[in-house]
């Protein structure tokens, strides 16, 4: 299996492409998406809490995305620093707040602007005010070297097609003894060049 798949496809319409795709999931949950979504994918087949996700409101969860439940690693620490890659309607990052509690901090991060909406909107509803939400690409993180206790990401990397520096973004901000907690898609056989670089692929 090859090592390094090299990508040559147009880096920033992918990421239009992504942007355009997932706006939409903001907006129009219950549309025609070939992927699944909501809170009775997540309670019934990632493992979520149902009890936790009826917490929620309703426009956080019906746009969840997500791939795995990155919980099912490991609890966070009360009062950690949290960073969630890709943070969507916010629901991850809004389960992190409750379980680091009020003297943590959770910061999603996205380059969606209407999930962005969507979070920051969910976060203000449900009263978490330490939970924070920026427009960022996950390859450029905007944060100090050595600040995160734990990352959390789930269905976001494998969009990037610029995976090397996302963990290379990982290990300079995560603190000594910090951690990954991530669930994502990963593909066992290798790829011909023309399924690497097919935008359409990419983004599903």
């Amino acid at each position: 299996m090859a090592t390094d798949c090299e990508v040559t496809l147009d880096r920033e319409r992918l990421k239009k492409e992504i942007r355009a795709t997932y706006g939409r999931v903001a907006e129009e949950p219950d549309g025609d998406f070939h992927f699944h979504r909501g809170p009775d994918y997540a309670a019934t087949l990632l493992g979520y809490d149902r009890a936790e996700l009826d917490e929620l409101p309703d426009f956080v969860t019906a746009p969840f995305a997500g791939v795995g439940n990155p919980f099912r690693a490991a609890a966070l620490p009360s009062g950690a620093r949290v960073i969630d890659l890709g943070s969507g309607s916010g629901m991850d990052c809004l389960l992190a707040a409750r379980q680091v509690g009020p003297r943590g901090e959770v910061i999603g991060f996205d380059f969606t602007d209407a999930m962005l909406r969507t979070a920051r909107t969910g976060a203000a509803t449900v009263g978490i005010d330490h939970a924070r939400f920026e427009r960022a690409d996950i390859a450029e993180l905007p944060l100090e070297d050595a600040s995160v206790d734990v990352a959390i990401s789930n269905g976001v990397i494998n969009l990037s097609p610029e995976k090397d520096r996302v963990f290379a973004e990982l290990y300079r901000v995560l603190r000594p003894g910090g951690r990954v907690q991530f669930s994502d898609i990963v593909i066992e056989a290798e790829l011909s060049a023309a399924a690497r670089n097919d935008i359409e692929l990419w983004v599903g």
